[in-house]
């Protein structure tokens, strides 16, 4: 049986989306993979996902011999692309789709290929993150979390914070400290596939401004784990560590497909703004608030060419990691301003949040303003992005 060619496989996919995406399941779905804080949401968005999968439009482009589907990576746009045009719910699974999941495939050993890729793609087992520290911030390099070697096992101890979906996760990618007297902090560290549901680690949930929860502090006291789970060699944590983060930003490929984030659409501020009144009239009629739509609309059109620009290796030879890196930066500024920029329209409505009698659109737009502020944090904060552009496209001296 040949395989399908891009075409036909976009018209099933149409087709199945078209007929597949869930209804309202009568309780406000999360806007990214993360604010899934609620058993409910999550119940129902790991149903989703491997209801996607099973149907074969999730890891179209990984191997057969690991879960995948075994096809082009044109085949998994067209699916994601299916599935965006019918406004399906978002992944669960980000971290698994699309970080670990990709650094698995290409640095990880046979057995760890045979053992996790499948289970991320049905979103069997849940992946989350330990990067960042309660002391250390966005200074990655400087992780404590102490791992030390016994024979053929490594004792953790320490903590890890924002572990988005730590709660729920079955395993981690873990940036652990394991030679605490290495010449240098990048040295000392190296990088795991942890289990989380072991004695010795524990999550607590954290409670968001938004009074939802998503993200956890994970403990780790004294718990062991095979030396197995080592990914990339010991002590080149640092190196697998950027890596990922490559993953993360876009700036390497390989992701499963789909996707774990609903930015706000213009298209719907644009019908808020015909509803919503200015000094007595419709907000649309208002030069300068028109004149700001159009703007965000152009910004949002420079984001989507400038991904399909960075895939064009003859445009983007010579910093070809510089629109991943911008592109990480700008959406999720937009992404902010285009929720805050809603609520400007609300007026007065715009101080009253989800569940409450006056809301506008039950405070959606409320809610993904505050929200919106997690995606200028996670990943590197936006002030992060701002110095990893300027030293390394812009070539300006480190910052002290």
């Amino acid at each position: 049986m040949t395989d399908p060619t891009v075409e036909e496989f976009a018209r099933d996919a149409d087709a199945w989306f078209s007929e597949n995406v869930p209804e309202d399941p009568g309780f406000m779905l999360p806007l990214t993979f993360m604010e899934v804080g609620e058993d409910r949401q999550f119940d129902f968005l790991r149903d989703w996902q491997r209801k996607v999968y099973e149907a074969g439009y999730l890891g179209a482009a990984w191997p057969t011999e690991y879960g995948g589907g075994g096809l082009s990576e044109a085949h998994q746009k067209a699916a994601t692309r299916a599935m965006r045009k019918y406004r399906g719910p978002i992944l669960l699974n980000a971290i698994g789709l699309n970080w670990a999941g990709p650094l698995i495939l290409d640095i990880g050993s046979e057995e760890q290929k045979s053992a996790y890729l499948k289970d991320i793609l049905s979103a069997e087992d849940i992946w989350c993150q330990g990067f960042s520290e309660p002391e250390h911030g966005s200074d990655l390099g400087n992780a404590q979390l102490k791992a030390e070697r016994e024979g053929d096992e490594f004792v953790l101890n320490g903590s890890k914070i924002w572990t988005t979906q730590g709660n729920y996760a079955k395993y981690m990618i873990l940036l652990a400290r394991t030679n605490p007297a290495a010449e240098n902090k990048y040295a000392g560290l190296s990088f795991f596939l942890s289990p989380m549901k072991i004695p010795g680690i524990r999550t607590q949930k954290i409670k968001k401004l938004t009074g939802e929860f998503g993200f956890t502090q994970t403990f780790f006291e004294d718990a062991r784990i095979s030396a197995d789970c080592l990914i990339g060699g010991e002590g080149n944590g640092w190196k697998v560590a950027m890596r990922t983060l490559e993953y993360e930003r876009g700036a390497r490929g390989g992701q499963a497909g789909g996707y774990v984030s609903i930015p706000p659409d213009l298209m719907e501020i644009v019908e808020l703004a015909k509803t919503a009144k200015r000094d007595g009239a419709a907000a649309m009629d208002d030069p300068v608030l028109k004149d700001r739509m159009v703007d965000y609309l152009m910004d949002m059109h420079a984001l989507s060419l400038g991904n399909e620009r960075k895939r064009m290796m003859p445009l983007v030879e010579d910093y070809p990691n510089a629109l991943p890196l911008i592109s990480k930066l700008e959406f999720s500024e937009l992404y902010r301003e285009l929720s805050e920029f809603a609520l400007t329209l609300l007026g007065p409505k715009a101080a009253y949040y989800v569940g409450e009698e006056n809301s506008a659109d039950g405070g959606w737009w409320a809610r993904s303003y505050l929200n919106a502020f997690s995606a200028t944090i996670g990943g590197g904060t936006s002030q992060i992005q701002r110095n990893i552009i300027g030293e390394h496209v812009l070539g300006l001296p480190k910052t002290r």
